[in-house]
């Protein structure tokens, strides 16, 4: 699985390091390492079941070693593997360039674009802009989303693709980049890994976030904050592979 060598790159430095703050907000979660880098992921709830405590090692985290919480990405327990992609970013997000707007690199004129996630702010542009615009949503947020499972046969058929990187963290991300082998394919938002070995898997573009003002994320987080309120607190980067 893709996540598995995101693991393996991440290994060594994570090994170095420890658990030195975590925040799980409703929006994102984030987790400070002990040199002071700072990772986020988006937070996802859909499939807990618990009705009180969200997290089964709540109290025992802060000063774990980090690879050894990395490791909840790998988890059925959607919570726990957020906090195992923010583990994740901490290492791996940690430069990058300045991102231009997506879709002044994406070539989205004229042509049919498959979006799994719901990219409000980039719906209006694509659609003056391309030939097709498909949206995917688990939640079902406006008339024109379809369900997740449609993706199944509609991606195929895009020139572009746009993919939330929450995909890494419900485990879907293998299977949708085998289903768009050959398009012009960007993960997008701060849960992204920036991380070169994704472009053996088809991915073309990665547009993320380094967390540079790790106090004022923490907080944002915690008082159920999220991208907009991230921005002089974060970088966003760009790399094409």
């Amino acid at each position: 699985m893709i996540v598995d060598r995101l693991l393996e790159t991440a290994r060594p430095e994570l090994r170095q390091r420890r658990i030195a703050d975590v925040r799980i907000g409703l929006g994102y979660t984030a987790v400070l390492l002990d040199d002071g880098a700072c990772g986020l992921a988006g937070t996802v709830t859909e499939g807990t079941s618990s009705c009180c405590t969200y997290l089964e090692r709540a109290g025992e985290l802060l000063g774990k070693k980090a690879d050894e919480v990395a490791e909840y990405v790998l988890v059925p327990d959607p919570i726990a593997a957020t906090v195992g992609m923010a583990t994740l970013n901490g290492v791996l997000n940690r430069d990058g360039a300045p991102s231009p707007d997506p879709l002044t690199v994406l070539p989205i004129d004229g042509a049919t674009v498959g979006m799994v996630g719901w990219f409000e702010p980039f719906i209006p542009a694509i659609e003056r802009r391309a030939k097709d615009l498909y949206v995917f949503e688990r939640r079902k947020l406006a008339p024109n989303v379809l369900p997740d499972w449609a993706a199944e046969r509609i991606l195929p058929r895009c020139d572009v693709v746009i993919l939330t990187a929450i995909t890494f963290i419900n485990s879907t991300i293998d299977h949708l980049l085998e289903l768009v082998q050959g398009k012009e394919v960007a993960i997008i938002g701060p849960t992204t890994p920036m991380a070169p070995l994704l472009g053996e898997h088809g991915v073309r573009h990665l547009f993320g976030s380094i967390v540079i003002d790790p106090s004022k994320v923490l907080t944002i987080v915690s008082q159920a904050g999220g991208t907009q309120r991230f921005k002089e607190a974060t970088k966003k980067v760009y790399r094409r592979l």
